[in-house]
């Protein structure tokens, strides 16, 4: 059965997601893009190589983050018509950027470029109106050798080294060069694992308790105000039952402001933590000033309280951009207008430890974790997936959180609503879990870690300098006509 390069590229594309949470089989991507680089090499023009692009880029995404029809119409109450409709947009708008990378090294004539290409479109598609980096495919490679890289370069230089190895079995299969291909795909895997052998940071005293709590309040509960005692009782329970000296609670746990919660429970939750001479994290919303709402966590117990504003909004779902107040009368999302929490907060000082808090999203921006790394001796993620439902999304996020580990050489506790809550070492690797759509506590200890590694001083810069170079290397030695 042949296919047409049109229906291969949307196959390919839509195959290339196998790769990553909760699938996990990278093979499935590095072929997928192996494939696409076969369909750029052979078209026939870079109108063709264009359209290559974006039909992978398509199935690529209307596979990968199919979630945001759940969101928008389970849970945002949009007309199922309007939120196919808008996921599709969404999806095409994505796949724009690597149709632009098939373009361009095709108008160039520059294919040792495409690597480059797609992490320098990669990156844009991360950073324009906001960023979108989900399903970056250096993600993919987290269980792989090209882990290794991750601490150095980041996501993006273990993308640019995915494509790179795309292209060499391309070359390997296409009998071009085909022992030196091989021994370069062997060099890159080779050294990929023995960089994982280095250890970037170091421990820092000794394992702090920690229990991160699950709520399972399902997202049609959630803001409920029949539901509302009972979710409070219920984070209460799981709290007053840890004898931890760190506690940690989702997103928005109390699904209320700060200033509306009967002061009797902040102080029964403030006990738990003291009790256990520690202290707990809240997941909640503030109000600032008067118009002013901030997606927070806050810390209670014995140490002098401080909170985190949540920085990195969720356009649509947090806040309206200017110019779209009218997608409210169709989008029911609830407390979708905060402001942004101030760039310059250090980690929070408690139970002993620093630890830099992100809240759901945030987590999937690489080089803001590292800016806001500081000295933080812990990174903890508290998030609330349930407004994706039983789909893809809570495994891609759990794999987000465990390269951020891998980038920054610091364990990440991740508390979520519904889950996926869990606890992952400073080298990626997942060490406990809760089962999702399940009420309970994860019990773990969590070990701070001091120093730097590479990514953490440098962040994106290295991966996207060595793209910059490599483009304009290439694109320079492209064939004469």
């Amino acid at each position: 059965m042949r296919f047409a390069p049109q229906a291969l590229a949307f196959v390919a594309g839509a195959a290339a997601v196998f790769g990553f949470s909760p699938l996990d089989f990278f093979p499935a991507t590095l072929l997928a893009l192996a494939v696409l680089i076969h369909l750029w090499l052979r078209a026939p023009s870079p109108r063709a190589a264009l359209l290559a692009g974006f039909l992978f880029g398509l199935g690529f995404f209307l596979a990968g983050v199919s979630w945001v029809y759940v969101s928008l119409h389970r849970f945002g109450a949009m007309p199922g018509p309007l939120a196919a409709f808008a996921t599709l947009g969404f999806c095409a708008f994505l796949a724009l950027f690597p149709a632009a990378a098939g373009w361009a090294q095709a108008k160039l004539r520059a294919p040792l470029a495409i690597p480059a290409l797609w992490v320098l479109t990669e990156w844009l598609r991360g950073t324009i109106l906001t960023g979108f980096p989900w399903l970056s495919v250096g993600y993919a490679g987290i269980d792989s050798p090209l882990a290794g890289y991750a601490p150095i370069g980041g996501t993006y230089l273990v993308s640019l080294l995915t494509v790179s190895a795309a292209g060499l079995l391309w070359l390997i299969a296409a009998n071009r060069v085909r022992w030196l291909a091989a021994a370069a795909f062997a060099a890159i895997g080779v050294a990929g694992a023995a960089l994982q052998a280095v250890e970037w940071t170091a421990t820092l005293g000794k394992p702090v308790s920690v229990s991160l709590l699950q709520g399972n309040v399902a997202q049609g509960l959630k803001f409920d105000p029949a539901r509302y005692d009972r979710t409070l009782e219920t984070y209460a329970r799981l709290a007053e039952s840890s004898r931890a000296r760190l506690i940690v609670l989702p997103e928005t746990a109390v699904p209320r402001f700060l200033d509306l919660v009967a002061p009797a429970y902040i102080e029964r939750l403030k006990a738990a933590a003291v009790r256990n001479g520690g202290d707990l994290l809240l997941g909640i919303p503030l109000r600032a000033s008067p118009g002013v709402y901030l997606n927070s966590v806050v810390s209670l117990g014995v140490s002098a309280p401080v909170a985190y504003d949540k920085v990195h909004l969720v356009p649509f779902g947090e806040f309206v951009p200017p110019g779209f107040g009218w997608i409210l009368s169709v989008l029911k999302i609830p407390l979708s207008d905060f402001s942004r929490g101030g760039e310059l907060q250090r980690p929070m000082a408690v139970a002993g430890e620093r630890v830099a808090v992100n809240i759901c999203y945030e987590d999937a921006y690489g080089s803001e974790i590292a800016r806001r790394l500081h000295n933080a001796t812990l990174l903890v993620n508290v998030s609330n997936m349930a407004w994706f439902g039983d789909s893809l999304a809570p495994g891609q996020h759990l794999q987000i959180a465990r390269m951020r580990a891998l980038e920054t050489g610091r364990m990440v506790l991740t508390a979520t609503n519904t889950g996926i809550t869990a606890a992952i070492a400073a080298d990626g690797k997942l060490l406990a879990r809760l089962p999702q759509f399940s009420e309970g506590r994860l019990d773990v200890e969590a070990q701070g870690r001091s120093g730097a590694t590479p990514y953490a001083r440098w962040r994106d810069a290295p991966a996207l300098a060595l793209s910059i170079a490599l483009f304009f290397g290439f694109a320079l030695l492209r064939p004469s006509r």
